[in-house]
């Protein structure tokens, strides 16, 4: 695996000051946090000692719609260790604040299979689970629906999708052009429900100290957990605090509170002591969220000359009955290529499931997978090169704003990229034979295949402070959360910028909601977020102490606390379409005995901004590229509708790629440099990487086999029917 970067000659950013010091941003560094954790001295949610901690153990529905008729936990009192029993006969009452997902043991109403109908806290987690076990809940399900399809009567538009786009949006005639157009394409295709299955679990300790509530927990964002509790509880915020030093991984299932949180300082409030709360494994499944399958169709036509006159793409989604939640998947190709007519829309129905929730890269992952696979279907109908056609259809503006982007550099990433990956020469020559299930090696057949990334850069207003001490330490801090993607190193590495200090004179502190408000580590929103008001904080302690102190820091130190709420505001209102771009090129092998497919290479190009750490960056998007990499060949919620069960319950049975699944990936960046970002010029990486990757092991997969694979993930039984059918 390697990682290199190269330079695309852009206007440097006009917010970076002169440094007299060596810079830190841009420096390989290696995590602060890296001893801890693999000594196993990081403490998470549940690992922080608490002294007379009890624990919790949820009960939940065996029905996916109907009714508690009665809860019967005379058995679980008796239990040796128990110490009570919530239920939504006995729970405090809760304040509503918009999320239904939340209001645990309101009503006896269920709305979907695994909701949590009761509570057992305990001594000790065994206890806890013995007693749940002897909790008798008596439930009167009815018919439930459970199966998202295209046919759904009940199939409605909503006002807005995820992230506040409008639903629909449609400019010229779509049919028009795509009559008009000398190459068509319309096909469907279709993702799975997946889960996040991040190592660490949902969990939270909580415990109440003189009428306010204190909670660790795997959150990330804890200013947003903190304000969820306030609100149900009826607390003012200053009142609640959440601590979140260490988060096992999120990929957005931890994003926004989470109803586990609720139910330990419910529980806690119950029992007049501390309770830890771990969900486990099998409960994730249905508890924690989860990325809501889809149903896509594209529409793609083009002149004789490959350029795109007409783009349709129609999603559809799921959400549950307790809130909606509509997946963006059809938004990236309102931007992505130039055609004058086109066509997006998203329709969704609310089911007896789980509600969905973010999942790294939610739109532009699912929905590149249709758009990216539709590009390449139109390339071999036309017999385009796929890296080329998609040049051609380069816009130059975004094509239905009508606004500049503050950077694009998708071409220079698909040109470097086919270069290094051999799919062209130095001087552009294509060297790829476009022809389908012609290269063998023994039994395999082997092809390649590409895709284009996006994701929207995103920043969210957070506050800072900075401190300086008279022995010329700086202690800087920032309610970010570090979910394992080394936020709190680089924040410390544009904290020593920003002072024009030495990076060892630097402290960082992260994860404490007291610290003050900060957005949430997703969206690939949180360096840039955090940075800038690190940057701004730290800034502004220089001209402080410079102004008031001749430079000298007094003995009794200095500190200045900074948000960035009018620049944030400022920036919203300017009229930029601002995106990281990337190519995704994948070789893959079929066996012509199995069917098994095989990733025998990744490479990413990407165009990200500027790169703070290029050790925690590559990190970064060869995760992306992996979950990408698992999604096209592995994951797949398989729910039950009789039940309105996942069956795929455990690692077991939801497979996510390993060591032996992963091939050699290598991970490329330009050298971008965007002066309408923030003070960094920081665009973001957590998600891009993911963008892209399925479509392109799918297009590898056509190229090798002449088999076109419209639904994920690529299996075997799928290979299999498809070359019977031949």
């Amino acid at each position: 695996m390697t990682s290199t970067h190269t330079q695309s000659q852009t206007q440097q950013p006009q917010t970076q000051q002169p440094q007299t010091q060596q810079p830190s941003v841009g420096v390989a560094s290696p995590r602060l946090e890296a001893w801890e954790k693999v000594t196993g001295r990081a403490p998470y949610a549940v690992d922080h000692p608490v002294p007379g901690a009890a624990h919790a153990w949820v009960v939940q529905s065996t029905v996916a719609r109907g009714v508690v008729v009665d809860v019967d936990t005379s058995r679980a009192l008796a239990e040796d260790g128990v110490l009570g029993v919530l239920w939504h006969g006995n729970a405090p009452r809760l304040e509503p604040i918009g999320d239904p997902e939340l209001m645990a043991l309101q009503s006896p109403r269920i709305a979907y299979r695994g909701q949590i109908v009761a509570v057992v806290v305990a001594t000790s987690p065994e206890a806890a689970r013995a007693g749940a076990e002897l909790v008798r809940v008596r439930e009167n399900g009815t018919t439930a629906d459970t199966v998202l399809r295209i046919d759904h009567p009940a199939l409605y538009q909503p006002v807005q999708v995820n992230g506040g786009y409008p639903a629909r949006s449609a400019i010229g005639d779509v049919d028009a052009g795509l009559a008009a157009a000398a190459v068509r394409i319309d096909a469907t295709y279709r993702t799975p429900a997946e889960h996040h299955c991040a190592m660490e679990p949902h969990a939270s300790t909580a415990f109440w100290e003189r009428g306010c509530l204190v909670v660790f927990d795997g959150t990330q964002a804890s200013t947003w957990a903190r304000d969820a509790l306030a609100g149900m509880f009826e607390l003012p915020a200053q009142s609640v605090r959440v601590i979140n030093e260490h988060v096992g991984g999120g990929f957005g299932s931890k994003a926004s509170a989470k109803v586990n949180v609720v139910v330990a300082a419910m529980a806690a409030r119950l029992v007049g002591r501390p309770v830890k709360l771990a969900l486990t494994r099998q409960q994730l499944f249905a508890i924690a969220g989860y990325r809501t399958p889809t149903i896509q169709r594209v529409r793609l036509g083009a002149t004789a000359n490959g350029r795109l006159i007409a783009i349709g793409h129609d999603a559809v989604s799921q959400t549950s009955q307790l809130n909606e939640f509509v997946e963006q998947s059809a938004v990236l190709s309102r931007h992505m290529y130039a055609a004058p007519h086109r066509l997006t829309t998203h329709r969704v129905v609310a089911l007896d499931v789980p509600t969905p929730v973010w999942m790294r890269a939610p739109g532009e992952c699912p929905g590149s997978f249709a758009l990216e696979s539709a590009i390449d279907e139109l390339a071999f109908a036309g017999n385009w090169d796929p890296v080329r056609l998609r040049i051609d259809n380069e816009p130059p503006v975004h094509p239905e704003e009508q606004i500049p982007f503050s950077s694009r550099h998708l071409v220079e990433c698909l040109r470097d990229g086919a270069e290094r990956f051999g799919w062209t020469d130095a001087s552009g020559r294509v060297l790829r034979d476009p022809r389908t299930a012609v290269r063998r090696d023994g039994e395999w057949l082997v092809g390649t295949g590409v895709a284009a990334s996006t994701y929207p850069t995103l920043t969210w207003p957070s506050t800072a402070l900075a401190r300086a001490t008279a022995d010329h330490r700086f202690d800087v801090e920032v309610n970010a959360a570090d979910i394992g993607t080394g936020a709190r190193t680089v924040l410390r590495q544009i904290a020593a910028d920003a002072l024009d200090v030495p990076l060892p004179h630097v402290a960082i502190t992260v994860g404490d909601s007291a610290i003050g408000p900060a957005t949430v580590a997703g969206g690939s929103m949180g360096t840039a977020s955090w940075g800038w008001a690190v940057t701004k904080a730290c800034r502004l302690l220089r001209e402080q102490i410079e102004r008031d102190h001749g430079g000298r820091v007094p003995a009794g130190g200095v500190a200045v606390r900074a948000d960035t709420d009018l620049e944030i505001r400022d920036q919203q209102q300017d009229a930029y379409s601002r995106h990281a771009y990337g190519a995704q090129f994948c070789q893959v092998r079929v066996s012509t005995v199995t069917g098994e497919v095989r990733v025998d290479r990744l490479l990413g190009v990407f165009a990200a901004g500027r790169i703070v750490n290029p050790t925690t960056a590559r990190s970064q998007l060869l995760g992306g590229m992996t979950m990408g990499l698992s999604a096209a060949l592995l994951e797949r919620s398989v729910l039950d509708p009789r039940t309105g069960d996942f069956v795929t319950g455990d690692l077991a049975a939801y497979h996510v790629a390993v060591n032996a699944d992963v091939p050699r990936i290598e991970v490329a960046w330009l050298d971008e440099h965007d002066p309408h970002l923030n003070p960094m010029g920081v665009k973001g990486i957590g998600e891009i990487g993911i963008v892209g990757t399925a479509a392109a092991v799918a297009n590898a997969v056509h190229h090798a086999t002449g088999i076109r694979v419209r639904e994920l993930p690529i299996g075997l039984e799928q290979m299999i029917a498809k070359r019977r059918s031949s």
